[in-house]
């Protein structure tokens, strides 16, 4: 039954993998908007006000998180119009898995977080960012980027079912924004009100941010926050992916 889930699942993947072809300027767009914003930060509005050490260090590490947080309307429009085009109803006269669709829909999703993420370190490279940690600190901070970005993924697909419409789906996606500018991306905590630096250092991409600064050795990183960045994600998709499934499947019928 695994074997056949996951069989299913690739299927769909692929599926997917295939409207990129046809829709290059929206993969393109997701890839270029994260660099704007790294740039206009770094170079436009950057300060690091409190902040010891280069701000370029304390930014890009924030910026990573912040775009495994963002861009999530992708895969909620895809869902939301497979639901309403009747796609949905094709596959169900299929022997497929169910949650298949949902599952390849989100593979997809992480090929192209991993391939915005690999752009957006270049772009730091070039900038001046260096991660100063050795290979393998640096691939467990990529490690909690991508776990992290997962569980937002599946957040994302259980609000596109709650919203049912493509239309509604802006509206929607409104409730994520809080997770990414409610954060340390771009400030430390000890620089806000003592109540808002309270909120932020409880956000789940907080907790990520600063683990991934502390496994590449910049500043803003504190050890110990490694646990927390795996046990947050964790504990969303535990809650998130079999509420989403089930919808699913519910909405499907």
């Amino acid at each position: 039954m695994t074997t056949y889930a996951l069989s299913d699942s690739w299927t769909m993947t692929r599926r997917e993998l295939a409207h990129w072809a046809r829709q290059p300027v929206q993969v393109l767009v997701a890839l270029v908007f994260p660099v704007m914003l790294l740039l206009m930060f770094g170079y436009l509005i950057g300060g690091g006000r409190g902040l010891e050490g280069d701000y370029v260090d304390f930014l890009v590490p924030g910026m990573l998180a912040l775009t495994m947080a963002f861009g999530l309307e992708g895969t909620m429009l895809a869902v939301t119009q497979d639901l309403n085009k009747g796609v949905i109803d094709r596959f169900r006269s299929m022997p497929m898995a169910n949650g298949a669709v949902l599952v390849g829909r989100s593979v997809a999703d992480m090929l192209q977080s991993a391939l915005g993420l690999a752009v957006l370190i270049g772009v730091g490279y070039a900038i001046g960012w260096r991660a100063h940690g050795g290979f393998g600190a640096f691939m467990g901070a990529v490690g909690l980027l991508l776990l992290f970005r997962f569980a937002m993924l599946w957040i994302g697909i259980q609000l596109a079912m709650v919203a049912g419409k493509p239309e509604m789906v802006q509206a929607v996606q409104i409730l994520v924004w809080p997770v990414g500018f409610l954060s340390n991306a771009f400030a430390t905590p000890e620089s806000m009100p003592g109540w808002l630096g309270t909120v932020v250092e409880w956000n789940p991409m907080s907790q990520t941010a600063t683990a991934v600064r502390d496994l590449f050795g910049g500043p803003g990183g504190e050890p110990g926050h490694v646990w927390a960045a795996v046990a947050w994600p964790l504990a969303l998709l535990a809650v998130f992916f079999p509420l989403a499934v089930r919808r699913f499947g519910a909405l499907s019928k």
